[in-house]
């Protein structure tokens, strides 16, 4: 679930609570949550925190130690969560790897993740650029219009599997892949080198706009997503085409919104987001 918003939600709170605490001890409860750098786990602990960032979905924290510098990169996966420890989680046992912290605002950090289809990563600064370089093309929040075009121009495959590429465009998922074509009033299976100049442009505003949006609102809250501190994202109160298959258009057109089932549901208007393709002449 938690996706390039709810990313920088955490981001954002752990920026503000845990930068400048000392790490005190490190609690790993399973060793196959570290996908790498698992050896290199005494190094962080009595390293300082410096910097929290999100690249993609993942959170990326920096430490500091005797001149050195070192990541820990957090994948959320469809259920990971980054917690502050007076937030209570479901299921408890699946907290996975626990920093303990002193000198900050927070006396811990902890990463939960029930299907664990997100690692952690214990990285030096050649391991953290490879482990971006491979895995996230550009944010979408800081991809030009020209970018943008350029890549879409280049793809035949579906407008929406493009979004949701993270090799291509690094944050969007299921949720706001299928948001943001709603507003932009294209079809999830367009063909993305059929889009025109004019919709393109809109695709590329609304994809800002909407991520903005969201993030504002704490991200969406749905299924068992929450911030560190707990808080729930409102955006989900926003949602104008996920999960509302069989629902009223919200563009009062007199269609009901769709789903198609694929790898990911697509949720879609079939009268106000058409297949179209360009004219050639």
């Amino acid at each position: 679930m938690p996706e390039l918003p709810e990313a920088e939600v955490a981001a954002r709170q752990l920026r503000e609570r845990v930068v400048g605490a000392l790490v005190r001890d490190c609690w790993v409860g399973r060793g196959d949550i570290v996908r790498e750098g698992l050896s290199s786990l005494e190094w962080f602990r009595h390293a300082t925190i410096t910097g929290v960032e999100r690249r993609g979905k993942s959170v990326i924290i920096a430490f500091l130690r005797a001149g050195q510098t070192r990541f820990l990169a957090a994948e959320l996966g469809m259920t990971g969560l980054l917690l502050f420890r007076k937030t209570p989680a479901r299921y408890p046992q699946h907290t996975h790897f626990i920093l303990h912290l002193e000198g900050g605002l927070e006396p811990e950090i902890r990463y939960w993740n029930p299907r664990r289809f997100g690692r952690l990563s214990l990285l030096d600064q050649a391991g953290l650029d490879q482990y971006t370089s491979r895995r996230f093309g550009p944010d979408p929040l800081l991809m030009s219009l020209k970018e943008f075009v350029q890549l879409l121009s280049s793809t035949r495959g579906r407008l929406k599997s493009l979004l949701m590429h993270q090799q291509a465009i690094a944050g969007i998922g299921n949720i706001y892949a299928n948001e943001i074509l709603f507003r932009a009033r294209l079809h999830p299976d367009q063909p993305s080198n059929q889009v025109g100049e004019k919709a393109v442009m809109r695709l590329h505003e609304i994809m800002g706009d909407v991520l903005r949006e969201a993030i504002t609102m704490g991200g969406s809250s749905v299924r068992d997503y929450f911030a560190p501190d707990g808080t729930e994202g409102q955006y989900k109160r926003r949602h104008l085409v996920y999960a509302k298959s069989g629902e009223p258009c919200s563009n009062d057109c007199g269609a009901l919104i769709k789903r198609s089932i694929g790898e990911r549901s697509s949720f879609y208007c079939p009268r106000c987001q058409r297949i179209r393709r360009l004219r050639v002449g």
